[in-house]
């Protein structure tokens, strides 16, 4: 795993995980930079694990939280980022919607600011236009959105 050490700047509020699929690397480090770019920018903090694939993300998630939970360091929101391109199959269909409903699962029963940042595209050239943070920037996009609902959720619990 690796980590980014939180450094006790008032900045760093935030503490999140992301957790990337890395079925198809060169997507998945265009998420990345987008996510790490837009965590940095505000001085976030943050852990990131890789799982093989999108249907792992939710488990992998699962567990983190537990183990953050444990070692009293939670983490304040999770930024999900993978990858399902449409193939001949089925296939396609049972990923993205199977790992869109356990993330959505995840984030309300456990109250937890999900940035849902799994492509689900027809075409790798799609992907890589949505990813690339000079287009679509969609890693930067679930990175914000994870900040965006932590802070709500600490405006609302924790005042």
């Amino acid at each position: 795993m690796a980590k980014k050490k939180r450094t006790g700047k008032k900045t760093d509020r935030f503490h999140i995980l992301i957790v990337e699929a890395r079925f198809y690397d060169a997507i998945s480090d265009e998420l990345l930079r987008g996510a790490t770019e837009a965590l940095d920018r505000v001085g976030a903090s943050y852990d990131r694990v890789s799982v093989p694939g999108a249907l792992e993300i939710p488990a992998a998630i699962a567990i983190s939280m537990e183990a953050a939970a444990r070692r009293r360091d939670p983490y304040d929101g999770v930024v999900a980022l993978g990858c399902v391109i449409r193939g001949e199959t089925h296939h396609f269909d049972i990923v993205a919607n199977e790992s869109a409903r356990a993330l959505m699962d995840l984030s309300v029963r456990e109250r937890l600011p999900i940035g849902n940042g799994i492509l689900a595209v027809e075409s790798e050239s799609q992907a890589l236009a949505r990813a690339r943070l000079e287009e679509g920037d969609k890693g930067g996009a679930a990175a914000r959105t994870a900040l965006t609902m932590a802070a709500l959720k600490h405006t609302l619990v924790w005042r």
